[in-house]
C-alpha cells in the first residue's frame, strides 16, 4: 500500500556524498542519513526520480528545482532533497552537473528500501535498469508527516515538478 497524505514517512537509512567546497570536483565519502533524525521538526521538499542522468529527469525534473530552490526555501522549507535509486557517488556527480552545491541534498536509495517502504517503486527490469526503481514523485514533509504527495501517472513531469510543489507550500 502506498504512502498517502497524513502518513508518517518510514524510518529508513539513505546515503549521500556531502558537498565539500574545498574539493568541488571530487565526491566526498558517502555518509548515512536516517530519515527520522534528519527530517524531524523540519519542512522538507523531497522529489524522486527513477534515475540520475536519464532524459526526463535531466531535461525536465531537476532543472525546475535547481531554478526554483531559493524560492522554495523562502517559503519556509528547510531542506530540498532529490532522491533516486542510484548510489551516492552518482547522485553527487549528477548534482555537480547542475552546480547544486548544498542547496539540494542529493540522496541515494540504492537498495530501494525507502521507496519500497512507501510503496513508491517500479520494476525497471524490462528497461535494463534493475528490479527496483523509484517512481517519479514529489512530497512535502512537515515534521515527518506527508502533507503533499504527487506521483506521476506517466513519464511527464507534472504533479512532481517544482511549480506543482511550490503551489502547495
Amino acid at each position: 500500500m502506498a504512502i498517502k497524505v497524513g502518513d508518517t514517512i518510514p524510518e529508513s537509512t539513505l546515503s549521500y556524498a556531502p558537498y565539500n567546497p574545498e574539493h568541488p570536483d571530487a565526491c566526498s565519502l558517502p555518509q548515512l542519513l536516517k530519515t527520522h533524525e534528519a527530517f524531524k521538526g523540519k519542512k522538507v521538499v523531497l522529489f524522486a526520480v527513477p534515475g540520475a542522468f536519464t532524459p526526463t529527469c535531466s531535461e525536465n525534473h531537476m532543472p525546475e528545482y535547481v531554478k526554483d530552490v531559493a524560492d522554495i526555501k523562502s517559503k519556509g522549507v528547510d531542506i530540498v532533497a532529490c532522491i533516486a535509486s542510484n548510489d551516492a557517488f552518482v547522485m553527487d556527480a549528477w548534482g555537480k552537473t547542475y552546480n547544486v552545491k548544498d542547496n539540494i541534498l542529493m540522496l541515494s536509495d540504492a537498495n530501494g528500501e525507502f521507496g519500497s517502504a512507501m510503496g513508491l517503486v517500479n520494476d525497471g527490469t524490462k528497461n535494463r535498469m534493475g528490479p527496483i526503481r523509484l517512481a517519479r514523485f514529489a512530497m512535502i514533509i512537515d515534521d515527518l508527516k506527508v502533507v503533499y504527495l504527487g506521483v506521476e501517472p506517466g513519464r511527464d513531469v507534472t504533479v512532481s515538478g517544482a511549480p506543482a510543489v511550490e503551489a502547495k507550500l
